[in-house]
């Protein structure tokens, strides 16, 4: 504990009001020590009586954390429907899953996750004869089931895959490498570590891979059967933390392309390209432009996704052998929509626009003549893309709120779709609607939001709905199904996703809308959308949750603490809420382009307006919130959960509870057990629920049949 004045408050010192009949009453959350430090920032004096919980492995830390969290499960024992939300849940998510496959060779690597496993399995299918076998199965690696696998890259010929070892959902993974015509791995190994890119030599003879030190990433090459401490930077040397660098090789091995990104935003990106046939050292295409540039390598050349003078997007070509700017090649202009991806298969550029956040892939040729369209049926999201520049085709996958995934194969020459998985989720899709609307935010920008709910709604203003967002880093959010989305709409509630300023629905100048100086525009956005929630009488404000993850967790932060009145239940996810701190801990530098620092003058008084943790209110009535973090959270550090947990049970003067759900084995990344994710989502449907009055006995899910 700090040495300064030590003062215990006993919060919620009277017994709390009963929240309903069925629920009880809510104990007052257990005593947590108060340790005021006041620092002067730029002038300005700002206290945090919670510094103390940011020591992870300190012994009082540690107690709060075990007293938070039977806490926890104290205030939850007295809400009602858990048994039946955890058996809808398994239903449906004990069902097979897979990744979308990488093609090599006519061999399909991906991961594939049976209905009575924890963990998906890294597997191989033949295309020749549809023969499946498992090469990786991490179940065995532990007894809790806490390691998961994943595919880092696979070789040209199809005989060696390199895949990551991943324990508790951290960020840091080991790198493993499997000969896949043996079926052993080999004795190599890149140690525990944050990894940004492996690229195989097709030869075999090693590989280059970027890894992230505390003095910043470099690029090394590994030659297989030698010591891994002693292999070679070959890039990067003198990069700083706040840089993100990232290795590709060529298909056949010549070229060696480098992307190095300032921070996690893609406003300055830096190519440089190596001709490893020739030894020659680093041609540097592109150092001084704030501007993004994500590059696919086809040959001798690469195709190049830029919001160079062009904030939707377009797609240049650089020839390696005249690589000077002035000879580059604008091959696809800019558009009214904005460009999502790029993706090269079969000698074709298939670009992913976002037309009124709607995906839709086009086909160029190499010229930018369009020669086609993949379409789909309903309002929905393509997810992930793998494809090869001089193979056949692509996979990818289509999903919305009530669609489960389908992965399809996509055959250039002969324009056909085929259907080559499906997720037998068990949901009705046809049961639910997905629409969407429009509404103004506070300044007037119209903003899109998406809703799905089960056909026949009444617009009564008493609906349960659950909305959230992101807004930030140029991630666009579009509809996917998620077991929480459906067992949302099942319940008869209302599904919202909030596509707010900060991401990428609309180009750059969306994205700039919502980042630096102009953040609050983001929980504008997000407040509105609730409003109009309300206004149109979709609900009201004792039925409105809203729910976050890592910046959508800063998001619902913001917006409990600028309007506790407008929700009645919040649900906030491994968060970024001391947002004067943020920038000290792990990886968060990255972050930094997006946000600001306090560290800057301006930039302080910006982030000091929006913190939630700096803008609870003592004696406010707040919603109910529920927060969620982990100790393997090594993206967002966990502190950020702990404080304002405390800052906002001590604050809280409604009779709502404000509960913490500390996971002492798991973290940021999605890797639990199947098993774990289900009783992590049981909680939080239990407790968004409860808070909103749903009738479990009354919402009727239906005796449902396979999707199709």
């Amino acid at each position: 504990m700090p040495r300064s004045r030590i003062v215990t408050l006993m919060l919620l010192p009277v017994i709390a009001l009963a929240i309903s009949a069925r629920a009880g009453t809510i104990p007052p959350p257990p005593a947590t020590d108060v340790a005021v430090v006041r620092d002067t920032l730029h002038g300005r004096v700002v206290e945090d009586p919670y510094r103390w919980l940011e020591d992870q492995k300190s012994p009082a830390t540690r107690t709060w954390i075990d007293a938070q969290n039977a806490y926890t499960e104290r205030v939850m024992a007295g809400a009602p429907g858990r048994e039946r939300i955890h058996q809808r849940l398994e239903r449906l998510m004990m069902v097979e899953s897979r990744t979308v496959p990488i093609e090599r060779a006519a061999r399909l690597f991906y991961t594939r996750r049976k209905v009575e496993q924890d963990q998906p399995v890294l597997c191989m299918r033949l295309e020749s004869s549809g023969a499946e076998r498992v090469l990786v199965d991490p179940n065995p690696m532990s007894a809790e089931h806490a390691i998961s696998v994943g595919i880092a890259e696979v070789r040209e010929d199809g005989r060696q895959v390199a895949y990551s070892i991943r324990t508790g959902g951290e960020d840091e993974v080991e790198i493993r490498f499997r000969d896949v015509d043996r079926d052993q791995d080999l004795p190599d190994r890149l140690p525990r570590a944050r990894y940004f890119g492996v690229s195989l030599e097709p030869d075999g003879s090693g590989l280059f891979y970027a890894r992230h030190s505390p003095r910043g990433p470099r690029v090394y090459h590994h030659v297989f059967g030698t010591d891994v401490a002693r292999d070679s930077v070959v890039f990067g040397s003198d990069l700083g933390p706040e840089m993100i660098v990232s290795p590709s090789l060529s298909a056949d091995g010549r070229w060696l392309l480098v992307t190095v990104n300032r921070g996690s935003t893609g406003e300055h990106t830096e190519l440089y390209l190596e001709d490893l046939r020739r030894r020659a050292p680093f041609q540097t295409l592109v150092n001084d432009l704030d501007a993004s540039f994500e590059a696919r390598v086809a040959d001798d050349r690469a195709f190049v996704e830029t919001n160079w003078n062009a904030p939707r997007h377009r797609v240049m070509e650089i020839d390696f052998q005249h690589p000077a700017r002035d000879a580059w090649r604008e091959v696809i202009p800019e558009g009214p929509n904005a460009i999502q991806t790029l993706s090269l298969a079969g000698g074709k550029l298939l670009v992913t626009y976002l037309e009124n956040v709607v995906s839709v892939v086009r086909i160029f040729d190499l010229t930018g003549h369009a020669e086609g369209t993949i379409s789909f049926p309903s309002l929905g999201s393509v997810g992930e893309i793998q494809s090869r520049w001089d193979g056949p085709g692509l996979f990818f996958t289509f999903t919305s709120f009530p669609v489960p995934p389908t992965i399809y194969r996509y055959q250039v020459a002969t324009r056909q779709r085929t259907e080559w998985w499906r997720e037998e989720a068990p949901i009705e899709s046809d049961r639910y609607a997905v629409v969407q609307v429009w509404f103004e935010s506070k300044d007037g920008t119209r903003i899109p939001m998406f809703l799905g709910y089960r056909k026949g709604l009444e617009l009564d203003g008493t609906n349960p709905t659950l909305l959230t967002g992101y807004g930030g880093f140029n991630l666009s959010q579009r509809p996917s199904f998620s077991p929480r989305a459906a067992l949302w709409m099942e319940s008869g509630g209302v599904y919202a996703l909030a596509n707010l300023r900060g991401g990428d629905e609309f180009g750059e100048a969306w994205h700039r809308g919502g980042m630096l100086s102009n953040k609050q525009n983001v929980f504008d956005d997000f407040i509105a959308a609730a409003e109009w929630l309300m206004r149109k009488r979709y609900t009201r404000a004792d039925r409105l949750a809203i729910w976050g993850r890592s910046n959508g967790g800063l998001l619902v932060g913001a917006a409990l603490t600028q309007r506790p009145d407008l929700f009645g239940a919040v649900v906030c996810g491994y968060p970024l809420l001391d947002m004067i701190r943020y920038q000290r801990f792990l990886v968060a530098r990255y972050w930094v382009p997006e946000y600001g620092s306090a560290e800057d003058s301006a930039q302080f008084r910006t982030l000091l307006a929006y913190s939630p943790y700096q803008h609870v209110q003592a004696g406010t009535s707040y919603p109910a919130v529920l927060f969620e973090t982990g100790d393997s959270d090594t993206r967002v550090a966990p502190l950020h959960a702990r404080k304002m947990t405390a800052m906002l049970q001590a604050a809280n003067h409604s009779s709502r509870p404000v509960v913490l759900h500390y996971d002492t084995g798991f973290g940021h990344v999605g890797a639990q057990p199947i098993a774990k994710q289900i009783d992590d989502l049981t909680i939080e449907a239990q407790f968004l629920f409860w808070q909103l009055g749903v009738d479990l006995g009354s919402a009727t899910a239906p005796q449902v049949t396979t999707a199709r």
